[in-house]
């Protein structure tokens, strides 16, 4: 597996604890609809929370969550639209993003980072 999709892997697996831990109901993880892929669908109380996981071993270039791209917006709406359907689910639906951002293997005292940005964009 490549080293970028391991981080990914290891950024997934900190988001799902992080929403465990704040009574999230999981949905699934990895859903795909055409070309689109959603990291998480969650759901807390009445809304769905579609949930963007960004991880980065460095923020040298920008934060994490500056790598979310209108092309990937417009694709998370698509699919989330069809899965909203596909389930026949009445919830109001959040799109989030969480940004991890790990600390380098020499530093192994450091913890990640994770900020967890609720309504982080808006689908219109």
């Amino acid at each position: 597996m490549a080293a970028h999709n391991e981080l990914g892997k290891l950024g997934e697996a900190l988001a799902l604890e992080h929403l465990l831990q704040k009574g999230y109901t999981i949905l699934h993880t990895n859903w795909t609809f055409q070309k689109a892929e959603v990291d998480i669908l969650a759901q807390q109380d009445s809304t769905l929370a579609v949930i963007e996981v960004k991880t980065r071993n460095t923020s040298h270039f920008g934060d994490p969550q500056d790598f979310v791209t209108p092309k990937k917006i417009q694709l998370l709406v698509k699919a989330v639209s069809a899965f909203v359907e596909q389930e026949s689910l009445d919830v109001e639906v959040r799109f989030d993003i969480i940004a991890i951002t790990l600390p380098k293997p020499t530093n192994p005292h450091e913890k990640p980072s994770l900020e967890h940005l609720e309504n982080a964009f808006y689908h219109f």
